[in-house]
């Protein structure tokens, strides 16, 4: 890995060699976003690309440089789904076989993509709970059948591949000053970050990592890649045990900053672009915007570049989306409430402790041979976070035993 780190970059061979197959995407200016954070707020639409992520980039740009007898064995990745996308649409794209790999729990709407942009020239294997577990399979089955491995970001081709976002980041907006990148693998990362800081040593690269996958900001903090024993798997995007050998030597150079997002947080900024911008991202592709609160001070007066890497959202999840944003805002809470054994108890938590605008989203009771008197699950929505405290204040008042399930995770993930 130290040798290949020390081979040349060639952003603009790469740019050259995907030019008929990848859209340039737009740079696009946000207004809402600048007056917010009292600065220049532009958007890298890779939610625009041809397979809704930036992942074709490199893949593309890897494939297309193999000799004839390694095209004719096939190829073979592993990935959650964009980078699936971008191997099947290469792969139908130059004639040739692929394998694509993808964990079980893959969204199907990625699934679908796929097999779409694939066609014929694809077969797809479903296996393991995760990226790394699905990593396993595909190098495993690659050895086997002497095939060709395509790997999601830790390769020189594919990097190059993805620096291609910062070629046009900079042919269209030269006066860039601060990059904000989502990092899964950290092959975006690196590429841009290689392309941006030899033209302009002085940019600033900030990468942004999921709270539940934090393994860039490990492996920076241990001095090598780790791998982790658990992730999140929500942002399913950027949701790695371990990043890039090579990639951990580029970002460990070139990265001034490195943040870490909760998911709800995550979630409130896919909402919010979608209701503000209507612009459609998934979780990874929020990242860099969801970071922007973290970075207030940092970019106030400057030029800032956020890239959206991806808009392969499936409409299924957004119940989901929208129930871990309303639990980071503080506007849903679960509770176990004890109903007292007196005649109309349940009426009396209805009229008198609800405020006028909170709203029973869950109710029912745990013991159902114990209806009326016994405990029960309450789910809460309110309007403003800060009616939470007046909330606890009448529940006491008129003597509810409860117990505040947001606080204690255990039960939350056993009872909601």
């Amino acid at each position: 890995m130290e040798l290949e780190k020390e081979v040349e970059l060639d952003f603009e061979a790469a740019a050259a060699r995907i030019a008929d197959t990848v859209k340039r995407t737009q740079l696009e200016y946000n207004e809402g976003l600048s007056l917010k954070y009292n600065a220049k707020i532009y958007l890298k639409r890779e939610d625009l690309q041809v397979v809704r992520s930036y992942k074709l980039r490199g893949a593309y740009n890897m494939i297309s440089t193999l000799d004839q007898t390694q095209t004719s064995r096939g190829v073979v990745c592993a990935s959650a789904g964009n980078h699936a996308q971008g191997v099947a649409y290469s792969c139908k794209k130059l004639g040739i076989q692929g394998v694509i790999f993808m964990p079980e729990i893959t969204p199907r709407q990625k699934i679908k993509q796929t097999e779409m942009f694939g066609g014929d020239n694809i077969k797809i294997v479903l296996v393991g709970d995760t990226f790394d577990d699905c990593m396993k399979e595909a190098l495993a089955y690659t050895a086997e059948h002497q095939m060709v491995f395509v790997p999601p970001f830790d390769n020189i081709k594919v990097i190059e591949g993805q620096g291609t976002v910062g070629i046009e980041i900079y042919q269209d907006l030269p006066e860039t000053e601060i990059i904000v990148m989502p990092i899964g693998g950290g092959g975006l990362a690196s590429g841009v970050g290689s392309y941006f800081k030899n033209i302009n040593p002085q940019i600033k690269l900030i990468g942004v990592e999921p709270e539940g996958a934090p393994s860039m900001n490990h492996a920076l903090k241990n001095g090598s890649p780790v791998t982790l024993d658990y992730i999140d798997r929500f942002v399913d995007g950027a949701a790695v045990k371990r990043v890039g050998n090579l990639n951990f030597k580029y970002c460990s150079d070139l990265l001034d900053q490195m943040l870490l997002i909760p998911e709800g947080k995550i979630c409130t900024t896919i909402l919010k672009l979608y209701n503000e911008d209507a612009i459609v991202v998934e979780p990874a592709g929020a990242l860099a915007v969801a970071a922007l609160d973290q970075l207030k001070d940092t970019i106030a007066g400057k030029t800032v570049v956020c890239i959206v890497s991806g808009g392969n959202n499936d409409i299924e999840r957004m119940q989901e989306i929208k129930e871990k944003s309303l639990l980071f805002e503080g506007l849903k809470h679960y509770f176990i409430v004890r109903f007292p054994q007196r005649p109309g108890a349940l009426k009396s938590f209805v009229n008198n402790v609800l405020g006028p605008h909170d709203d029973i989203t869950r109710f029912e009771f745990i013991k159902k041979t114990n209806r009326e008197n016994g405990p029960a699950l309450v789910g809460i929505e309110l309007q403003e976070s800060s009616d939470y405290t007046s909330l606890k204040e009448r529940m006491a008042e008129f003597k509810f035993e409860v117990i505040d399930l947001n606080d204690d995770q255990t039960l939350f993930e056993y009872l909601v």
